[in-house]
């Protein structure tokens, strides 16, 4: 069955299978934006005509895409971890500290929406410990290449700089120019400074 008769369910791979037509494929991609920015703004019991009507799309269409709301959870949590590890691949033409910078930040706005289904998709434990392995491949060279150069801290693992960011994400900021703030601030606690 194509995708968007079966829903996008991960295969063993746990990737998102996105529809083969052009049409098709804007449509599902506009879904998985509007779905990323409703769940990160109202959580995970958010409307789904809501995101439906912020994607331009009548619901039939979203349900044909995701015929559950477990469908279209899963279909955004895998994106955002596909594309913090593309991003990460993107980033050797930056120097070492803003190819790190650039992943981190962008690791903040996935473990905001990240929040907002990780309750709903808990079950699926495989499927976290696959994209959590995800993370680590694309962000850990990251840090160990602004290490190496020595513009970031090397007493500093992986892991304290996810427990770091994700301390800045899971925050109830007022204001996003307030989280830019608190996050300048932990990145410089992981830059080196001499």
């Amino acid at each position: 069955m194509a995708a968007s008769e079966s829903g996008p369910r991960a295969e063993p791979g746990f990737t998102v299978r996105r529809p083969a037509r052009a049409d098709a494929r804007r449509n599902f991609d506009a879904l998985l934006d509007a779905a990323r920015e409703v769940f990160a703004a109202d959580g995970a019991d958010a409307s789904l005509e809501g995101i439906a009507r912020r994607a331009a799309v009548n619901i039939a269409t979203l349900y044909r895409n995701f015929p559950t709301r477990q469908h279209l959870f899963e279909a955004v949590y895998l994106d955002e971890v596909e594309a913090l590890a593309l991003m990460a691949a993107e980033l050797d033409s930056l120097e070492p500290w803003d190819a790190l910078e650039s992943w981190l930040r962008q690791f903040v706005s996935y473990a905001t929406t990240k929040k907002a289904i990780y309750d709903a998709i808990a079950h699926r434990a495989e499927m976290f410990v696959t994209g959590r392995d995800m993370i680590h491949a694309a962000g850990r060279p990251l840090l160990e290449r602004a290490q190496g150069a020595g513009k970031a801290r090397a007493d500093v693992s992986f892991d304290d700089v996810l427990f770091l960011v994700n301390g800045v994400s899971g925050a109830n900021f007022v204001q996003e120019a307030q989280q830019d703030r608190v996050l300048a601030m932990a990145l410089d606690g992981i830059k080196a400074h001499k």
